[in-house]
């Protein structure tokens, strides 16, 4: 089956980032990224938008919330300011933003308003008349994956035609107390059957965390519209899948490889790391 959209969610209030979020969004931070002059810095959701454009995706559902909308500012092209660059000689320098408004005006970009944080499950919820009945992958606006051609995204995709009612993108990590945690059995070829997910739990039963790249059938919004606040008093998006697997549903986890990177901008000690590795990513590219 066929999956063309995706929900990122952008909504999140960034506090462990404050005073910087309160009004600039996190998802807005630069990471450098390759571009047509080398090495560029570009804010991280149109880095992870571009990513999804270039693989395939047309279809963009963003869930904001308030104070947001330097969002879709950026997303709205400007072509009055890329003349105005032209007419002085400084096309070189706006090339990179040309390339990205076309791909913004080839693609169907829709915004959804979540009026306040009430969980990751509650603004997929947010996102139910874009995505109708149709599969979809869900992407947190926060978080970039450097990956070679062999692409995490098309792993997923993949373990999503072999008839998977969802996919999740899994990493082994030290400490996984953080994120969601899913138990899992060894399936055939690299993948894995997921049979236990948990939130944020004190004494994580795996060390798979999940990382916040997925793909639905439409049947998790019927679930999420179920289901009663978790950890933290949010709508988890975790607890919606626990059901699909208390309900017989296959759920299936793809592991990240080792040489796929991921970028967090989530803390400053992690927003550092993503700054430091993303420069040498590209750079050794440039450079090879």
């Amino acid at each position: 089956m066929t999956i063309i959209k995706v929900v990122i969610t952008a909504a999140g209030l960034g506090t462990r980032l404050l005073p910087m979020s309160k009004e600039l969004p996190k998802e807005m931070l630069p990471i450098f990224v390759g571009s047509v002059n080398g090495v560029a810095l570009k804010p991280l959701l149109q880095a992870l938008f571009e990513q999804l454009y270039f693989f395939g995706f047309r279809e963009f559902c963003f869930v904001v919330g308030r104070g947001k909308r330097s969002i879709e500012d950026h997303f709205t092209p400007d072509w009055s300011f890329v003349k105005a660059l032209n007419n002085r000689s400084k096309s070189n320098l706006v090339k990179d933003l040309e390339n990205f408004y076309k791909m913004i005006e080839d693609s169907k970009i829709v915004f959804v308003n979540q009026p306040e944080p009430r969980g990751f499950g509650h603004a997929v919820l947010m996102a139910k008349p874009f995505i109708g009945q149709e599969p979809f992958m869900v992407c947190a606006g926060d978080t970039y994956i450097l990956t070679g051609y062999d692409s995490f995204l098309r792993r997923m995709c993949e373990a999503f035609s072999n008839k998977a009612e969802a996919v999740l993108l899994i990493q082994e990590v030290q400490d996984p107390r953080q994120y969601g945690v899913a138990v899992a059995e060894k399936s055939l070829g690299n993948v894995f059957k997921v049979v236990r997910v948990v939130e944020k739990p004190e004494r994580p039963p795996s060390k798979l965390a999940i990382m916040p790249f997925y793909i639905f059938n439409s049947d998790i919004i019927r679930v999420l519209e179920g289901l009663k606040p978790g950890v933290g008093g949010e709508i988890q998006l975790t607890d919606a899948i626990q059901k699909l697997i208390d309900n017989g549903r296959e759920v299936i986890g793809v592991p990240l490889r080792d040489d796929e990177l991921r970028l967090d901008i989530g803390t400053p000690e992690t927003y550092w790391e993503a700054i430091k590795t993303s420069y040498n990513y590209f750079r050794r590219s440039k450079d090879g």
